[in-house]
């Protein structure tokens, strides 16, 4: 299961990765600020640059050195913690998630050390109403934990494999 679940980290690593140096450095979103991609009725989806100092929706922001500094290494400790966790895993689903959330921790911490912050990019919005600024690494650590709670609350306990209803 480690050897699934380290491919899909690494192919999440490399999206991540290549999609984040085509939109600061092809597309200089940087410097652009904001592109319209796509509008049906009320929805949308649009390019639009955000560095975030902090961790999901900014929370936890510091400005400083030492806060990005910090953020980095506490993600990269819980990309260990997963890491065991995969080597561990029961199946394949489990080895995948963890993989997906591992792939896109690994990702943002690259940004800490190279930029200080996260580049974010993706802005779906719809009605007037902005969900959080993405990249592909918040979306692949989003549906690991989708998949991981997911399959806790459906995969039946060894418990209840053998019971009779």
């Amino acid at each position: 299961m480690l050897r699934i679940g380290l491919l899909l980290a690494l192919a999440v690593l490399a999206v991540d990765q290549a999609t984040k140096w085509y939109m600061l450095f092809v597309l200089d979103l940087p410097r652009v600020g904001h592109i319209p991609l796509v509008a049906l009725g009320p929805f949308g989806f649009d390019l639009t640059m955000v560095w975030n100092r902090g961790v999901t929706f900014g929370l936890l922001a510091g400005e400083g050195p030492w806060s990005q500094t910090l953020l980095a290494l506490l993600a990269l400790g819980i990309a260990g913690f997963l890491l065991r966790w995969m080597a561990r895993a029961e199946n394949r689903l489990t080895a995948l998630a963890l993989g997906a959330v591992v792939g896109g921790a690994v990702g943002n911490v690259i940004d800490r050390f190279r930029f200080g912050g996260v580049a974010d990019f993706f802005d779906a919005h719809a009605w007037g109403w902005h969900w959080y600024v993405f990249n592909p690494a918040d979306a692949a650590i989003v549906l690991g934990v989708m998949a991981l709670i997911g399959d806790a609350l459906i995969r039946p306990s060894p418990a209840v494999k053998g019971s009779v209803p």
